[in-house]
């Protein structure tokens, strides 16, 4: 929407002229210095979308999220990470741009080549170093503790191969009540994140050997039921993303977006060339690459975009619907439809969903369409 609201009024090339402006009172360049201009344009850009997105995510976070039960975050919780968020933007996004600009311009004909190898290697080093490195910035990470748990889990993984390197609870409760578990790494770096809102209460602290009790869930202080999966739940949806693991979803979404960007990089080499693409937004004397590559990206290939985001979100619902099989195989599929249960109801997930709309926007599969479908799975 911000991008848009720019266009509207003419701010990219106001927005240009200012980082003219600025490179040239601090750094004495002048428009001959397209990089540095460029660099300033992207910081500024970045602040912009910032500062405009800022009270819709207010507004997400303490009204909706927190209407609902949902936020756990405090106004001083949130101010520190939208500042962590902006400062690691304004570190992390501008030297990949100006690597990118650099290959452009210095590329040749075959530009696009070297432009999609760089830009290639961003994504592994990114996936590499995030959960170390930026992840921990956010929140907070523990190994998860010895126990009945910490025992399936290295069970389940040591039957499929999986090379595990490590199990971690993410504190999430301290900013949202939603829950989530997710595998993480590279062939032999596999972590596996649970989110501390996934497992029941009690359930880090139990010991091997000790049973789960057959009774109804007890009410917490506030007289509503305890939220959480069982430990043989939690089994079920971590089998659920070993089958994505074992299926090889990640690895073949990986190949086809860098084909679509390799693909894309390709047009955009054309149209980088055509003065009339500047000439309409207010550019009829220039063509800075930065610029090119907003318009080209983000408005001209906007249909393919979409055409493309269509597809691949027909592609993500069949491989979840893979991996729930996956799960059923192994024998979870009983307490996958369980888990699938409390958190369709732990996160208030509408069960139903317009075909046409949850087609172009769901890349999961509705809690109804997926509980259907596993008694299919056989």
């Amino acid at each position: 929407m911000s991008l848009q609201v720019i266009l509207a009024v003419g701010g990219i090339p106001l927005l240009w002229s200012l980082s003219g402006w600025i490179t040239a009172s601090l750094l004495g360049l002048g428009p001959e210095y397209e990089l540095s201009q460029s660099m300033v344009f992207v910081e500024l850009l970045l602040l912009y979308s910032t500062l405009t997105g800022l009270p819709w995510s207010i507004y997400s976070t303490f009204f909706l999220e927190d209407r609902h039960g949902f936020n756990k975050q405090t106004p001083v919780f949130f101010i520190k990470d939208q500042t962590k968020s902006l400062v690691l933007q304004l570190l992390i996004v501008p030297p990949i741009v100006l690597g990118l600009l650099y290959t452009i311009q210095l590329g040749g004909q075959a530009f696009f080549i070297y432009s999609w190898l760089f830009l290639a290697a961003i994504t592994f080093l990114f996936v590499t170093v995030y959960q170390e490195f930026i992840a921990p910035l956010f929140d907070k990470f523990s190994p998860l503790p010895e126990g009945a748990l910490h025992t399936s889990i290295l069970s389940l993984t040591s039957s499929l191969s999986f090379p595990l390197k490590k199990i971690q609870v993410v504190e999430g409760s301290k900013r949202s009540a939603h829950s989530n578990a997710y595998l993480y790494g590279f062939w032999w770096n596999k972590v596996i994140v649970i989110f501390d809102t996934l497992l029941e209460p009690g359930l880090l602290g139990r010991k091997e050997g000790e049973g789960e009790e057959e009774k109804e869930e007890p009410p917490d202080k506030e007289g509503q039921k305890v939220k959480g999966c069982s430990e043989e739940e939690v089994m079920a949806v971590l089998a659920h993303e070993l089958g994505h693991w074992s299926l090889s979803h990640t690895l073949k979404l990986l190949a086809v977006s860098q084909l679509n960007l390799l693909l894309s990089l390709s047009m955009f080499a054309f149209f980088i060339e055509q003065q009339d693409v500047y000439s309409s937004f207010g550019f009829h004397d220039s063509r800075p690459t930065i610029i090119g590559i907003i318009l080209v990206f983000q408005l001209i290939f906007m249909p393919y975009n979409e055409a493309v985001q269509f597809a691949l979100v027909q592609v993500v619902r069949r491989f979840e619907y893979q991996a729930d099989g996956y799960a059923r195989q192994l024998g979870r599929g009983a307490a996958l439809r369980s888990a699938l249960t409390k958190l369709s109801k732990d996160n208030l997930s509408f069960p139903v969903a317009d075909s046409l709309y949850s087609a172009f926007h769901h890349t999961h599969p509705t809690f109804l369409e997926r509980i259907k479908r596993l008694p299919k799975l056989d």
